[in-house]
């Protein structure tokens, strides 16, 4: 099995360097219409320039491919817009969109600025969201659509100084999962890439050697089964230095105290039940949470819930 993208237009924001870039080259490479979006600017957002998306958009050319590079700031709604609609109107659709555009402003909580918190969040989780939006109906009536949203273990499971942006990265899963049950009925399939790569964003931050390994190279693959024809739906795919693994929220099954022992005595008395992780499983809805819990409450009560 071969997979390709012949007839699809793909978005791939923060597309001049690093992941976004290797990203769009091999979306092209295996038959896509490429839109490199890249505001150009440094590594903490600021500043503005064409030149990487361009010199990307020559690179694909070059190859044979076909591209447009676009400049827009993913957090401007009337830019991103103006993205789509330029893009609909060279090409006529847009099938994938890949949130890559990102920034840094590291520092430890107490030290952070409350202006640099707001600026993470509004590239990392609005420019997401404004560019999901942008694209969302055009994806319905095509009844079709693929949609990566970029999250990080940062935000999956923290990192020291890095409160902002792994703030961000855990809301793109927030919104991955409604978008999925939305999208579900036209063929809208929305997942998470988390990827560790070598590139500006983590250069300085470790060894040469461990910094080789990680290519952006490595990580594109896992976009590019993402956003397949046939690929998963609802998934955190981790990918770097060549190796791929699935996260997932997991909650267990829990237990139903009775009232006399609902209290943080009894929480803290049956903690090991409580949080046992055999048994525990992936819900696929916020529902499905309410619904385990009232029928281990009628259960535990020995009452009918119809």
């Amino acid at each position: 099995m071969t997979i390709r993208y012949d007839g699809r237009v793909a978005i791939v924001t923060g597309a001049g360097q690093g992941l976004g870039r290797s990203h769009a080259i091999e979306l092209a490479k295996r038959g896509a219409k490429v839109v490199v979006n890249d505001l150009g600017g440094s590594k903490d957002g600021t500043g503005s320039s064409s030149d990487a998306a361009l010199a990307v958009v020559a690179e694909i050319e070059a190859a044979g491919g076909e591209a447009m590079a676009n400049g827009a700031n993913v957090a401007d709604y009337a830019q991103v817009e103006a993205m789509v609609a330029a893009t609909m109107e060279k090409w006529g659709r847009v099938d994938i969109l890949v949130n890559n555009a990102g920034i840094l402003r590291d520092k430890s909580f107490i030290k952070g600025s409350m202006e640099d918190f707001e600026l993470v969040l509004n590239v990392h989780l609005m420019g997401t969201v404004y560019c999901t939006r942008a694209c969302w109906e055009i994806m319905k009536e095509q009844e079709y659509g693929r949609v990566v949203v970029t999250t990080s273990s940062s935000g999956l499971y923290g990192n020291f100084g890095q409160t902002n942006y792994g703030s961000a990265k855990m809301g793109v899963i927030g919104l991955m999962n409604t978008l999925v049950l939305e999208g579900a009925k036209y063929n809208i399939r929305v997942n998470a890439l988390a990827p560790t790569a070598g590139t500006r964003m983590t250069d300085g931050l470790m060894p040469e050697k461990m910094f080789e390994l990680l290519t952006p190279e490595t990580v594109t693959p896992a976009v590019l089964y993402l956003v397949s024809e046939d690929g998963p739906n609802r998934t955190i795919l981790c990918a770097g230095a060549g190796s791929y693994a699935v996260s997932k929220i997991v909650e267990s099954e829990g237990l139903w105290l009775t009232p006399e022992e609902q209290t943080p005595e009894g929480i803290a008395a049956h903690w090991g039940v409580i949080s046992a992780a055999e048994g525990g499983r992936a819900l696929q809805a916020g529902f499905e949470q309410s619904g385990k819990m009232l029928t281990q409450a009628a259960a535990g009560l020995g009452i009918s819930l119809e």
